[in-house]
């Protein structure tokens, strides 16, 4: 896969109506691409098995009869690459969900990531007794042992992604205070050649960083990890490649030069610095 370059990096991680919580048009968010100068884009719109009150199902023939039927009428213009974002729980990997799924639906791009904590959805944080610290290490243990049992998705989103919702947010919230967990998630990424996303709603969500923090970041890089992928998470085409620059000077001080893409099985670098 050869990127033409651009002004912007590509967004590879973006929402549409196909997603419950959201109702974006996906021509409004290829437009604000094409806008910004990105040279390709990833729609990966959710499925989350077995949430609570059937939420985050995606249809998948609707949602990629659309997107191929977009990506023909936009040829020539940007590349639009058919994603999804897979909701990762640690039975559906001893079930093989998640793998089927992914097989057999033939996406071009898959993250796994983690957005229920035994069963429940932190978005409403009110839901559970755990103190905010008590809450955060059960995610990123749930995190770890969703990455050990699941198979079929090539990168973990937006880990950390638990901070968001905290009540004190990241006001007493460290990489230092985690790290024994946090480095077995990292491990186990680079051990299982998973690429790590960057997702820079967390600069909209009020941390004033992406997810994960810098310091994960850096110690992923320390322990050896090199495959990083970007992507925004918009659910409004005007968040569609919000804060790339903050992220990519970010990412370049940190020592990574490259961010990962996928096509299918097809993998491609291309730089930081790639304007």
């Amino acid at each position: 896969m050869k990127i033409t370059r651009g002004t912007c990096l590509p967004d590879c991680h973006i929402h549409t109506r196909f997603s419950s919580d959201c109702d974006a048009d996906p021509r409004a968010c290829i437009e604000q691409a094409i806008a910004l100068g990105m040279p390709l884009i990833c729609f990966t719109d959710h499925h989350d098995m077995d949430f609570p009150d059937g939420e985050f199902q995606l249809d998948v023939p609707a949602y990629q009869q659309q997107m191929a039927s977009l990506a023909a009428e936009y040829a020539g213009r940007i590349e639009m690459l058919c994603g999804v974002e897979l909701g990762l729980l640690p039975y559906l990997g001893k079930e093989r969900r998640i793998e089927r799924f992914a097989e057999a639906g033939q996406f071009d791009y898959v993250i796994g990531s983690i957005h229920m904590i035994n069963g429940k959805d932190p978005y409403y944080r009110q839901e559970f007794e755990e103190t905010d610290e008590e809450l955060y290490r059960l995610y990123f243990e749930q995190t770890l042992e969703s990455i050990q049992e699941n198979s079929g998705f090539q990168a973990l989103g937006h880990l950390d992604y638990i901070v968001r919702y905290g009540y004190e947010k990241d006001r007493f919230y460290s990489y230092e205070k985690y790290r024994d967990v946090l480095d077995e998630i990292l491990t186990c990424l680079i051990s299982r050649d998973i690429a790590l996303e960057v997702n820079t709603a967390g600069f909209r969500k009020g941390l004033g960083f992406p997810n994960p923090h810098p310091d994960i970041l850096w110690r992923y890089r320390d322990l050896g990890g090199e495959k990083i992928t970007l992507g925004s998470d918009a659910h409004m085409p005007q968040h569609v490649g919000a804060d790339f620059k903050a992220a990519a000077e970010l990412l370049q001080a940190l020592g990574f030069r490259y961010l990962t893409l996928f096509h299918g099985k097809e993998e491609s670098r291309i730089p930081l610095d790639m304007t």
